[in-house]
């Protein structure tokens, strides 16, 4: 007989809980207590209605082992939940849950090297790569996304979403095996740069000021001058590391490079962490809607290119 498992969920009103209640009944047994309750030694998934960087300490100090915002998915709790207590789904939900795990692996261990100083090993990023297409492939976009977002740092989270959106738009464009896993691999190293950007910046809830968007905007050409100091020698991963900010009106940074400068896989990945950036969930702000994110994409016509902001918006649709 398999293992059950009891949940307690926490809440100071349960007549509002209801849906999330269900949805961890999926997975176990779910307990209903107050808040003067105790909780110790047991992962807790904080959901936040107003999460300022002071309510986001004072849940860690209780033990929150994720945060999240209170308006997330009542299924993307539980299987926030499933992954801290180690609960793994068959079929599909297990391809993905693996995936984004192999994934963020590799991604931890690039990104820890980087912030010690020391000589990035692309190595370990190439068997995370396999795992994210397969995933994508077999479990959907949505999977993907929905198990990414029960992580909550933002930049882990970020290069995962890139990465997911990536190889869903690889697969969609019908890339020949090499190229997906070229264009992924780029994808979900893209932002290894932000290793090095202080975090009270880097984690900073809202808008940046002008010397912190600065200092934030150093990341790209960072990034390549550590993948460099690692021995990395593939042009596409360089060049997407170095210019996925650059635009095609030359408006862009670290180049400020303009029209033909920028090759076509990198118009791809700048188009995938847009739209990544827009619609991921974050304590402090609500995700964007599909149709709201892919409209200001478009409205980015002559900076993007429009033919490829279309058929990203088609892989999106079909995913």
């Amino acid at each position: 007989m398999p293992d059950v498992r009891t949940f307690v969920l926490v809440t100071d009103r349960p007549d509002r809980s209801a849906a999330i209640v269900t949805a961890l009944r999926e997975i176990g047994i779910c307990d209903v207590v107050g808040p003067e309750e105790t909780w110790r030694d047991l992962p807790v998934i904080c959901l936040l209605r107003k999460a300022t960087q002071d309510a986001l300490r004072h849940a860690k100090s209780l033990g929150a082992t994720v945060c999240m915002p209170a308006y997330v998915p009542p299924q993307t709790v539980a299987a926030a939940l499933a992954n801290q207590v180690g609960i793994i789904a068959g079929g599909t939900e297990k391809a993905v849950i693996q995936g984004v795990a192999r994934a963020g692996e590799a991604l931890n261990g690039l990104l820890a090297e980087a912030r010690a100083g020391q000589p990035v090993r692309m190595g370990a990023v190439e068997a995370g790569l396999g795992p994210i297409l397969t995933a994508v492939q077999e479990g959907g976009l949505a999977r993907w996304l929905d198990t990414v977002w029960t992580h909550d740092d933002a930049t882990y989270q970020h290069c995962l979403l890139v990465a997911g959106l990536s190889a869903q738009f690889a697969l969609h464009l019908g890339f020949r095996h090499e190229d997906q896993f070229r264009f992924v691999r780029a994808a979900l190293i893209h932002d290894v740069g932000k290793a090095r950007i202080p975090l009270e910046i880097l984690n900073k809830p809202g808008r940046l000021d002008a010397g912190e968007m600065a200092v934030m905007r150093t990341h790209a050409a960072i990034g390549h001058e550590v993948l460099l100091a690692g021995g990395e020698t593939d042009p596409l991963t360089l060049s997407a590391v170095r210019h996925h900010h650059e635009m095609l009106d030359g408006s862009g940074y670290p180049d400020g490079l303009a029209g033909d400068a920028i090759g076509d896989m990198v118009r791809l990945l700048t188009i995938c962490d847009i739209y990544a950036a827009l619609t991921e969930r974050r304590p402090y702000k609500e995700p964007m809607p599909m149709a709201d994110a892919m409209a200001i994409l478009t409205a980015m016509h002559g900076r993007l290119e429009a033919r490829l902001v279309q058929s990203f918006g088609e892989a999106m649709a079909a995913a």
